[in-house]
């Protein structure tokens, strides 16, 4: 489970690069003073680590209320299938506007975003790391499904912290150097992301169908009360 939020943050950071690249190439960062300009970028990370972290927290446990009612592994099931249908399916779901209902909070977001862009102050770089988490991004909510998949508030919450640790190296390297990757290097990995979707898509339905193989599909709990009830 966290494997695949880690691979979701490392390759989905070529994504990250067109999405948020800019806001990257923007941060007023001291060039001029290595040291400075190290943890100011630590703490645009730690910003947007925090925003991941609570969106995680809040679909973890309504993941939790699955897993308390039973249903946890048809979300398991579920999560992966649509995860797969996505890739498959990308037009009939982009006929779908989900940021739609919240478009107005988006644009204060960006608002607020330009705003800090402009300033130098000591929580200006987290405040950015913050507003940038909130922006609508089509990995993200792939990695929610991974977080409302999971069993309470604190695994989702570690599922997103660790798929934005996946994020770090990339973006970092973003800011210091600008655009290292040429366009064919960048499009090359895009392209292989669908399929790494798809797998951790299958993942996801192995782990709820409750196969019994081991750190990939464990039995359910109650099969393995039962199992363990016999041997007694």
């Amino acid at each position: 489970m966290f494997l695949s939020a880690l691979i979701f943050g490392l390759l989905g950071s070529f994504h990250c690069i067109g999405m948020c690249g800019p806001i990257a190439f923007m941060l007023p960062v001291d060039r001029k003073n290595p040291v400075k300009q190290f943890f100011q970028i630590f703490s645009y990370h730690f910003g947007r680590l925090f925003t991941y972290s609570l969106i995680g927290l809040l679909f973890g446990f309504l993941g939790k209320g699955f897993y308390f009612f039973g249903f946890q592994q048809q979300l398991s099931i579920a999560v992966g299938v649509l995860m797969i249908l996505v890739v498959i399916l990308p037009k009939t779901f982009q006929k779908y506007n989900f940021s739609k209902p919240i478009n107005k909070l988006v644009m204060k977001v960006k608002s607020s975003l330009g705003k800090e862009l402009k300033k130098k102050g000591n929580d200006t770089f987290f405040t950015i790391g913050f507003l940038n988490g909130l922006l609508p991004c089509g990995l993200v909510y792939m990695a929610v499904f991974g977080a409302l998949a999971t069993t309470n508030a604190f695994s989702g919450s570690l599922y997103m912290f660790i798929f934005g640790l996946g994020t770090i190296p990339l973006m970092t390297i973003i800011v210091y150097v600008g655009n290292f990757a040429n366009g064919l290097v960048r499009k090359r990995i895009q392209q292989v992301i669908p399929y790494v979707v798809v797998l951790i898509g299958l993942l996801f339905i192995l782990r709820g169908l409750g196969l019994g193989i081991p750190y990939v599909s464990p039995l359910p709990v109650n099969d393995l009360s039962t199992s363990v009830e016999g041997c007694h």
